[in-house]
């Protein structure tokens, strides 16, 4: 989601620690004042319910924001065991209460059976659309819609803690997946339901938790040296593979023409870079080594350091 606003026409990638209890737009207005930058946009929603890492893209990033859509993602999710809810999280009203005698080995158990390539429903509250309206439209008229199971794929299910009523556990997960379904599948593998209480998001693609600032830090920050804390325009670029073109090149490119690299150039989505590794754009090599752009940032950009 991108929004235009007046302000400074700044050019950068934050890596904003959201907090619970906000909505990623919330919390990209919040960043795009402080900075006073013209035009913003964040790279996929957290829930309210959720914290942790929001990629937040300002300028000529924005253009770039919808790479990480597809990137696999981290969490830190606690799960309570015995009670489920209409949501599958904390917001939604209970449903079943149930006790709870599993041990941690029983947990460990449940996590290793949804390792791999699984398939999950979708739930009622989200905002996946049927027939033009949201599911949570339905939901909340209490109408139920068929939903076809989703393909995903989990990379790792860890057991953090657990104190034999609650789970912490580390998830790492390709695109769509819901981690609140997921907690739901694994208390039902345990027999005793469970709900998300807590959610934070880790990792998204190459980008990590460690380098993000909160709100409160940014707004303590001198205005001046806000923009500072800005990483360069390709930071949401840093999973594709770099092409470096000299300087005659790099302005062949920047007029949108293709160029010959040779079949030593690996086929497949590139970041361009010109003279002082500077972003020229992304682009795609076909299998005759022939660089096609696909997008261009200005000529005249060239981020922001951390």
């Amino acid at each position: 989601m991108a929004s235009t606003r007046r302000g400074d026409p700044v050019d950068g990638v934050l890596l904003l620690d959201k907090p619970s209890g906000i909505t990623s737009n919330l919390a990209l207005q919040k960043a795009r004042r402080l900075l006073s930058a013209a035009k913003a946009g964040h790279t996929g929603t957290l829930d309210p319910l959720a914290s942790g890492l929001l990629p937040l893209a300002f300028g000529e990033a924005t253009k770039f924001a919808a790479d990480l859509l597809d990137a696999d993602k981290s969490y830190e999710a606690t799960l309570r065991l015995g009670v489920t809810t209409t949501t599958g999280d904390a917001e939604g009203e209970v449903l079943e209460t149930r006790p709870v005698a599993v041990t941690a080995a029983d947990v460990e158990r449940a996590l290793a059976a949804f390792v791999g390539t699984i398939e999950q429903t979708p739930p009622m509250y989200s905002a996946l659309k049927r027939d033009g309206r949201a599911l949570y439209e339905y939901a909340r008229a209490g109408i139920e819609v068929e939903r076809a199971p989703r393909r995903v794929t989990i990379g790792r299910l860890q057991l953090l803690a657990f104190d034999g009523a609650t789970a912490r556990i580390a998830v790492d997960c390709s695109k769509g997946t819901y981690v609140r379904v997921l907690a739901a599948d694994i208390g039902a593998r345990l027999g005793c339901g469970a709900h998300l209480t807590a959610l934070r998001r880790t990792r998204v693609g190459p980008l990590s938790i460690e380098r993000c600032i909160t709100l409160a830090a940014l707004e303590a920050v001198a205005p001046a040296e806000r923009r500072a804390l800005l990483l360069p325009v390709d930071a949401l670029l840093a999973g594709l593979p770099p092409v470096e073109l000299d300087a005659q090149a790099a302005h062949r490119f920047g007029l949108g023409q293709r160029l010959a690299l040779g079949r030593l150039q690996r086929p497949g989505r590139v970041r361009v870079l010109g003279p002082g590794a500077r972003l020229l754009g992304v682009a795609q090599v076909n299998d005759r080594g022939v660089l096609a752009p696909q997008r261009l940032v200005r000529l005249e950009v060239k981020g922001n350091g951390p």
